[in-house]
């Protein structure tokens, strides 16, 4: 009986070769890039220096502040914050001070016996393991008590001027509502903003996308005739066609918000 042919493990077959030259699918997007770079330049021209609302002076107090920040309000948290920020503005300070005392700061806040927890804990934290210092990586963020993907974003971007997307209720209705980069969960748009997003324009990104998402396109209704893309927008809720005009908007105020 003759040998049977044996397939020779050193010759991939024609279509392994182009298994192995495949590149990860790009994400689609409704809009193009030269629709995607316009959305963007107009933020910009609207607000060149777009921030966060939340009072800080530190990458301390900016991580209690995000932290304390959720399901809650920018200003309701600015209102809480301000005293206590005076007297305990590094995690030392935030320990001597003790959980009582943050309780009675914060209670205006909601869920504020639990956040009072976490921000004694990741003050604790970061004395024992960082020096006192706040870390500049998100695996390292993420650790600390109160802390998730978000508030980790909001910092590296904020206090450490990195360019992420930390998607709050406002960008995750954004993203969606104008199908900008639709997705099911906040990490599934973040993944899709951060290929759709220009990269010129992806450091303020995050911030263009939370103002636009507060003070124009709100959850209750979109007021699409102050929007400065209505004509680009292809949201199948709106309901103006015609941009408002492009002019920069005032300095903001912050601590001042209105939500």
């Amino acid at each position: 009986m003759a040998n049977p042919k044996l397939k020779s493990a050193g010759k991939p077959s024609q279509n392994s070769n182009v298994i192995a030259r495949r590149k990860p699918a790009a994400v689609k997007s409704v809009y193009s890039l030269a629709e995607r770079e316009e959305i963007f330049r107009r933020f910009s021209i609207q607000r060149p220096e777009p921030r966060g609302e939340l009072e800080h002076s530190n990458p301390f107090t900016l991580v209690v502040a995000v932290a304390l920040s959720a399901q809650a309000t920018d200003a309701g948290v600015n209102k809480a914050t301000r005293a206590l920020f005076k007297i305990a503005d590094t995690p030392q300070k935030m320990l001597d001070l003790g959980e009582e005392k943050v309780r009675e700061y914060i209670r205006t806040i909601g869920l504020y016996r639990n956040k009072a927890k976490n921000v004694i804990a990741l003050s604790q934290m970061l004395v024992d393991e960082f020096g006192g210092e706040v870390p500049q990586t998100r695996d390292e963020l993420v650790r600390l008590p109160g802390v998730g993907r978000k508030t980790a974003n909001v910092v590296l971007s904020m206090a450490f001027g990195q360019a992420t997307m930390a998607v709050d209720t406002h960008i995750f209705r954004i993203a969606n509502r104008i199908r900008l980069a639709p997705g099911k969960t906040p990490d599934e748009v973040e993944d899709r903003l951060m290929k759709v997003v220009p990269k010129q324009y992806l450091y303020h990104a995050h911030h263009w996308l939370i103002l636009h998402g507060r003070y124009t396109c709100k959850a209750r209704r979109a007021e699409c005739e102050r929007c400065v893309i209505a004509d680009i927008c292809k949201s199948p809720e709106k309901s103006c066609d015609i941009p408002a005009p492009l002019v920069e908007l005032p300095p903001q105020v912050i601590g001042e918000a209105v939500e």
